[in-house]
């Protein structure tokens, strides 16, 4: 294990990221979209990564596709599910390693159309997968993020997430179920809990800390192909090219969360995303939403989620 180098002086590239052979990444989702592409770069810093997937042959088609890009790269995956949360557990067992530098939660479901689905446990499927799910893999982590020297989880939110508000008293959409706005909130309930996790970590003088990212807008269209992986139609590029006016690619969405993961300078309780109106550039720092500052909120929908998912993190290690 060893802490991260100081980059205080030097303007942070994402060209040129800070070795890190000595640290060990878990990307959730790393085996498509944005989680790809966090897994590939966070690779090539020489870091130990492994992708949590819950389809064995695309997790082998990204590890192969990670190894052919960088050299010696020591990527690997396991089977996670978080849509079963009773399999977490094992999930977590089988990583194999006495510690965790850091926990990229990027694993996400997104529905289009009605009618609304659930987990095998019952709850609507996005917000079980994408925040309940990441609730309590938090959980079985902690002990192995509580044994690095600083880790960080890093929570990948979205920008659909700004407009939304949550309901408290319909968080699994049983009332009143729209795709779109279940997606956003769900992904809203990511964010809350990642600064709520900061707050109960600072509080219990953790030295792991909570980050929140988000990777503005980030379209297939703009985004580099990765054959058995991701390949960008013919055209593509020359269609999203006023697109990319105001967005980018999903190479480029990661750079909020790969940043987060390396830097020393980022603390835990900040929001990142791109630079450019927050839906493209370098990543930075941003203030953190107004609605996301809601204490209440955020107390009320962790106390509700580990209710649901059996998950005490009421004490989190110092």
């Amino acid at each position: 294990m060893s802490s991260r180098p100081s980059t205080s002086a030097l303007p942070w590239d994402v060209q040129r990221l800070p070795r890190a052979e000595d640290s060990t990444f878990l990307v959730t989702g790393g085996n498509a979209g944005i989680g790809y592409f966090v897994a590939e770069q966070l690779s090539g810093t020489g870091a130990a990564v492994v992708l949590g997937s819950r389809n064995p042959a695309r997790a082998e088609a990204a590890t192969a596709s990670i190894r052919s890009r960088v050299p010696g790269a020591r990527v690997r995956a396991v089977r996670l599910d978080l849509a079963d949360l009773a399999s977490l557990r094992t999930a977590v067992e089988s990583l194999g390693v006495e510690y965790l530098d850091a926990v990229v939660h990027n694993a996400g479901v997104a529905l289009d159309d009605l009618p609304r689905k659930e987990t095998a446990d019952g709850h609507e499927l996005m917000f079980g997968t994408n925040h309940l799910g990441h609730f309590a893999l938090t959980y079985w982590l902690m002990p192995l993020l509580a044994a690095a020297p600083a880790a960080r989880v890093v929570t990948m939110g979205s920008f659909a997430a700004k407009s939304e508000r949550l309901d408290l008293d319909d968080l699994q959409s049983r009332k009143d179920y729209r795709p779109q706005r279940t997606y956003g909130r769900s992904k809203l309930a990511q964010m809350y809990f990642g600064l709520e996790l900061d707050r109960r970590l600072r509080a219990a003088r953790s030295t792991v800390a909570s980050v929140v990212v988000h990777p503005g807008g980030a379209l297939d269209s703009l985004t580099p192909s990765r054959p058995a992986v991701h390949a960008r139609p013919a055209g593509a590029r020359l269609c999203g090219a006023p697109a990319a006016l105001l967005v980018q690619g999903k190479h480029a969405g990661a750079w909020p969360a790969v940043r987060a993961v390396l830097d020393p300078n980022v603390r835990g309780g900040q929001l990142w995303g791109p630079r450019v109106f927050g839906l493209r550039g370098k990543p930075r720092r941003e203030p953190v939403w107004s609605h996301l500052a809601d204490t209440v909120t955020a107390t009320r929908l962790w106390d509700a989620s580990g209710d649901v998912t059996g998950a005490d993190l009421g004490t989190l290690p110092g």
